[in-house]
């Protein structure tokens, strides 16, 4: 399995987190750590996962949720 490091900058809402996790694990990726820092209204939600499968099939569905900022 590959290790993949995420930092995620998000609008800071109630249902964001649950959104970002249920996505990395729809496809098909493992979060191993996380650690989820509120900043004003930014979320910064710094992830390690893994997974067999390319790290661009998460990234690709990961931008396209409404709250996303940036994605590094």
């Amino acid at each position: 399995m590959k290790t993949y490091y995420l930092t995620i900058q998000a609008n800071k809402r109630p249902e964001t987190l649950e959104r970002l996790l249920r996505v990395i694990r729809h496809r098909g990726f493992e979060a191993i750590a996380l650690n989820s820092e509120t900043k004003g209204d930014v979320i910064e939600l710094k992830a390690t996962v893994q997974s067999e499968r390319a790290i661009e099939l998460l990234v690709h569905q990961l931008v396209k949720l409404p709250d996303v900022v940036e994605l590094k």
